[in-house]
């Protein structure tokens, strides 16, 4: 098979991810509505996925179904996920000056329901939530949205500073707990801390 570039990839990742959550095939319409581009755009994308032999296709709707590799873990079958070095306030989450590096991940390892919203990593530094077993130098996969629930691990912007912590909310205050005796909660007024992702997977690379 030949190479991918970054957004034929990136189609190639969604048409796996809604595959497995809607279990039939996206539409060139539902592709193209999910990175905002044209249909006959989204169309070119899939016919050089075809051509490079990652897709197949026949006449009949939804349709589209990935060649599946021997090993799970096959370039195809992986998603390509950011991992951003820092996020600034005002700036766009994904914005290519914040994103430090690529990992490959095995989309089979993420949450039923994880797909719909962008993924994007950040590794942590401390070890403030090292009894959730995530340690320091870990890549935490986090879902990209603004809202999140009570008890939910984040990614939480507060003051132009990023942190991975629990949420939850006390006496109109936000509380981002520390998942270690070692550390106190710390609580902010609703209008300090934003909402960057939700947690749903680990990243560890072992030296």
């Amino acid at each position: 098979m030949k190479g991918l570039t970054q957004k034929q990839q990136e189609l190639l990742d969604f048409i796996d991810q809604f595959g497995r959550r809607e279990g039939m095939a996206p539409t060139v319409y539902e592709i193209a509505d999910y990175f905002g581009i044209k249909a006959a755009t989204a169309f070119a994308h899939v016919r050089a996925l075809l051509r490079k032999g990652y897709v197949t296709r026949s006449s009949k709707a939804r349709s589209l179904s990935l060649v599946r590799a021997d090993s799970p873990r096959h370039l195809s079958l992986t998603l390509s996920i950011p991992v951003l070095g820092r996020i600034s306030a005002g700036a766009p989450l994904l914005a290519e000056e914040q994103i430090e590096e690529t990992i490959q991940f095995d989309p089979a390892l993420l949450p039923r329901g994880s797909g719909g919203h962008p993924l994007f990593g950040l590794r942590v530094t401390g070890d403030s939530m090292r009894d959730a077993g995530i340690l320091d130098g870990d890549i935490v996969v986090a879902r990209q949205t603004p809202t999140a629930s009570i008890g939910d691990i984040v990614v939480a912007l507060v003051d132009n500073e990023t942190t991975v912590k629990y949420l939850y909310i006390r006496e109109s205050q936000v509380e981002l707990r520390p998942a270690n005796k070692s550390y106190k909660p710390q609580f902010y007024a609703l209008d300090r801390v934003f909402i960057q992702g939700v947690v749903i997977a680990l990243h560890r690379t072992y030296r």
